[in-house]
């Protein structure tokens, strides 16, 4: 658990920062415990605040944020921490959000006990009242001239962070004016309250991600189907691929049946047209020695006739020639050639 307690001075941030400390087993980080610490440690960073603190200036905030990057890097930190007297502007704000997003952490609230000024400067009169009652001599900024300059300082500059981390849902408001075992009380019922909202929060986002996960392993199986680790055969390949594709597409195994039967339709008619194609290949391959052969014989038959009848023919004309010679101008002219002679 990460959080910071905010509010103005005397609110008693330092008496409930150490009951959480307590409680939760957090590490209670005050700047200026941390920077008294750096700089004893001798750390770069500690070294670099010593020059300036030592020359009465102010610590710049790049070098707070790298004592507090340093400190909540240590062991004692790793369950949680609060920050008291840090961030004090809104800038340190951003800066801390910024160091907070590169180590992958978070904030899990920003609590302000909030007080009425009025109030603050009367319970601090009466604190100073009770301390020299009994021998003790007070702080020099224990009084109320001082806190009335801390609590302008704290208006001016502090204040608007109340703004800033209410716009990132993170403030919670507590009444610092009640007790100061129901400030405690207060405190942890609204954490436990938080607490619980996390963890909704973390179950809710852990089941979506395994209802993703799930989801997901569906769509891959129908990409890959399993093997079924025997070799597969050549002739049953499209049967096998089929099957996969029915357990895959959930159809019933009717459709798948149909299916078969329908692919194995469209194998007989390109069966049939490959053997028709072969056959009439085979026919026009032929066709030319065939017509030829045919040609030939009627050829030879032609030439066979002719001579049959020619003869006949040549008969035919000697008989008419003889016929002729035998007609009676014929016999006339014989007559005729012999009186001459």
């Amino acid at each position: 658990m990460r959080l910071i307690l905010l509010g103005p001075p005397g609110a008693g941030k330092g008496t409930q920062a150490a009951r959480l400390v307590q409680q939760y087993g957090l590490v209670q980080l005050s700047t200026g415990d941390m920077l008294r610490a750096a700089v004893a440690a001798g750390t770069p960073v500690g070294l670099k605040a010593k020059d300036i603190m030592a020359s009465g200036g102010l610590v710049p905030d790049e070098v707070v944020i790298g004592i507090i990057s340093d400190r909540i890097e240590q062991p004692d930190a790793t369950n949680g921490f609060i920050l008291d007297g840090f961030p004090r502007t809104v800038p340190q704000a951003e800066a801390l959000d910024a160091l907070l997003k590169d180590k992958k952490l978070g904030l899990d609230a920003v609590v302000e006990l909030r007080v009425n000024e009025s109030a603050l400067l009367a319970r601090v009169e009466t604190r100073v009242a009770e301390m020299r009652e009994r021998g003790e001599e007070p702080r020099a900024d224990d009084n109320a001239e001082a806190l009335a300059k801390r609590l302008t300082a704290y208006r001016l500059q502090t204040e608007p962070l109340v703004e800033y981390y209410s716009d990132k849902r993170k403030l919670l408001t507590v009444d610092g004016m009640m007790t100061i075992d129901e400030v405690t009380r207060e405190i942890g019922r609204i954490l436990e309250a938080l607490g619980e909202a996390n963890a909704k929060k973390a179950a809710k986002t852990a089941a979506a991600k395994r209802a993703v996960k799930k989801s997901a392993k569906p769509a891959k199986a129908s990409g890959k189907p399993k093997a079924s680790g025997k070799a597969k055969a050549p002739g049953k390949a499209p049967a096998k691929k089929a099957s996969a594709k029915k357990a895959v597409s959930g159809k019933s195994s009717s459709k798948a049946e149909s299916a078969k039967t329908a692919s194995a339709g469209l194998k007989k008619p390109a069966k049939a047209t490959k053997k028709t194609g072969k056959k009439a290949a085979k026919v026009a391959s032929k066709a030319p020695a065939k017509a030829a052969k045919t040609a030939g014989k009627k050829a030879n038959k032609s030439k066979a006739k002719s001579a049959a009848k020619a003869p006949k023919r040549g008969a035919k004309v000697t008989k008419k020639a003889a016929k002729k010679a035998g007609t009676p101008s014929a016999q006339k002219a014989r007559k005729v050639n012999k009186k001459r002679a």
